[in-house]
């Protein structure tokens, strides 16, 4: 009896052995319900991106293959749009002009942010004042920046052409002028973001590991020895990323040129605004602003993989 009993429990206990495969299906199933309201958080999150980021992207490439005013139905093209950007005398105006503006711009507002941090980090009174007052042009809007300025530029009562005038010196038209006007927008420009860039040098600075100075120090090293052998090197990635960071940020300038001189001194038309220009101001062709879009973004995206490349092996260093 027992011998006939044996087969039958060890049926049980081999018909009772679960499948792997039911059992993997049961662990995903239960990993996707635990996780379901984070993978509606990433969808959502996801569509959004879509929608707002990858669809315009798209769109504006397609879009620069067309004819389109938004008013009649756009025509396909081709490469229409690009020959007559590159036939239009104004289109190699405005990247030469974006390129002087962003060449003087590194000269002044990428080393004026770097001295500020130095002569911050040197404070020994009053360091939370001036730091506010370095970074209060950042909370300002910028057209309101702008503006300001524009009231300071005024070639009648302007606030610079006024103190010219006190001290007996020659006035200047300053943004009318075509010698001045780019030096004139990038002084704007230069005030109302290097609040950022000097807190950024100011927190690499105070990274700097102190012993490095007082080892400096004892071998007898001043002032400037020891920001030429401690400081910079110490500071040269992060110099490095500010550096991309702001090629690409001034070579989309435009409240700068739209707001104090518009479209009536060709020597201060950038891309940008001549992309407003194109598609609102004059022609109304909103494929001939896409296609000069996307020479830009191309460009722009040369340094920001530039940027990511640096970024990624700075991380994989660390």
């Amino acid at each position: 009896m027992a011998t006939s009993l044996a087969p039958h429990r060890s049926e049980v206990r081999v018909s009772a052995t679960p499948d792997p495969r039911q059992r993997r299906r049961s662990r995903l199933r239960r990993r996707i319900a635990d996780n379901a309201l984070a993978y509606a958080f990433l969808a959502a999150g996801i569509l959004c991106f879509a929608y707002f980021s990858w669809y315009p992207l798209v769109r504006g490439i397609t879009l620069s293959f067309q004819q389109d005013n938004l008013i009649t139905d756009p025509e396909w093209v081709g490469l229409t749009n690009y020959h007559h950007l590159f036939a239009d005398p104004l289109f190699w105006t405005a990247w030469r002009n974006t390129a002087e503006f962003t060449g003087i711009a590194l000269v002044l507002g990428y080393a004026v942010p770097l001295v500020i941090a130095v002569l911050l980090n040197e404070l020994r009174h009053f360091k939370g004042f001036f730091r506010i007052a370095v970074y209060l042009p950042v909370m300002l809007p910028p057209i309101v920046c702008v503006m300001l300025w524009q009231y300071f530029y005024d070639p009648g009562q302007g606030l610079f052409n006024t103190l010219l005038r006190g001290a007996h010196l020659p006035t200047s038209q300053w943004v009318q002028s075509p010698h001045m006007a780019m030096i004139s927008l990038v002084l704007v420009s230069t005030w109302a973001n290097m609040g950022g860039a000097t807190l950024m040098y100011l927190a690499a600075l105070q990274s700097i590991p102190g012993d490095l100075y007082e080892a400096a120090e004892l071998d007898g090293a001043g002032l400037w020895a020891r920001l030429r052998h401690v400081t910079l090197p110490q500071m040269r990635f992060v110099m490095l990323v500010l550096l991309l960071l702001q090629i690409i940020s001034t070579m989309q300038v435009f409240i700068e040129p739209f707001q104090l001189t518009g479209f009536t001194n060709p020597s201060t038309i950038t891309v940008m605004t001549l992309i407003y220009r194109y598609a609102f101001a004059v022609n109304n062709d909103f494929g001939l602003a896409a296609a000069m879009s996307v020479l830009l973004f191309a460009v722009l995206a040369v340094f920001a993989a530039c940027y990511l490349r640096l970024t990624r092996d700075s991380s994989d260093q660390g």
